[in-house]
């Protein structure tokens, strides 16, 4: 099956589970999208959302958070976990959007660039979600799966962007990347999944794939037998 015809079919899928797929951080403006989604780097959205009530309360906008000093915004962010490196990336994106901002978050990709601790991904999620600009945000979820369905040789984060930019047209580039997100983690764990009985592994995955992850697995399952 060509990949544009294997996307077109996920696609369907995916419109099917998940026809409005909602951001799972919570927020109410920009500015508090972009200080959830820097604190979700290596950390689930569940326990963000556990955090961010206490740290907005205290701190919703540019202007309030500067009030704060790193160890307070730290203390709170703590059980996010990287917390010295967050805290201080927030404080500092804080401070230069009231500097050259005038404590509006940027709706562009390249100006969210400049602002600490944000990369790529965390730009593309808020240009995507707070400003309708068309961005395909790559996370763990969406470079393994698209992989797994021969979407992407896996090579890259960088690769995989290109590849499903490619596959799917702009004004999908928003949903399909919630949709694949709540998919691999509802339906296709990267651990003990079962790609026969996948709605889209089924299809999507190749042999080659499927044996791959068979051999992997039960190497891993040997050493913990070993051990």
């Amino acid at each position: 099956m060509k990949r544009v015809d294997k996307a077109r079919r996920i696609l369907g899928i995916l419109d099917e589970l998940y026809p409005h797929p909602s951001v799972p951080l919570a927020h109410t403006d920009p500015y508090t999208l972009l200080v959830a989604v820097l604190l979700s780097a290596q950390c689930t959205d569940a326990r963000v959302n556990q955090v961010t009530p206490a740290l907005f309360a205290r701190a919703r906008t540019p202007h309030d958070m500067v009030k704060l000093s790193t160890a307070d915004i730290r203390s709170i962010i703590r059980p996010c976990g990287l917390s010295p490196q967050k805290a201080k990336a927030i404080s500092a994106l804080s401070r230069l959007l009231l500097e050259r901002h005038g404590g509006v978050v940027p709706r562009d990709l390249e100006t969210l660039e400049t602002l600490p601790g944000v990369g790529h991904k965390t730009a593309s999620v808020v240009a995507s979600h707070a400003f309708g600009v068309p961005a395909f945000p790559v996370d763990t979820h969406i470079h393994r799966l698209a992989a797994r369905w021969g979407l992407s040789n896996g090579s890259s984060v960088e690769r995989t962007e290109r590849d499903l930019k490619a596959l799917f047209a702009p004004d999908t580039w928003e949903r399909v990347h919630l949709q694949i997100i709540y998919f691999g983690r509802e339906h296709c764990p990267a651990l003990r999944h079962d790609l026969a009985r996948c709605p889209i592994c089924c299809f999507a995955a190749s042999k080659a794939r499927a044996v791959l992850e068979r051999a992997t697995r039960s190497g891993k399952d040997a050493s913990k037998r070993a051990r």
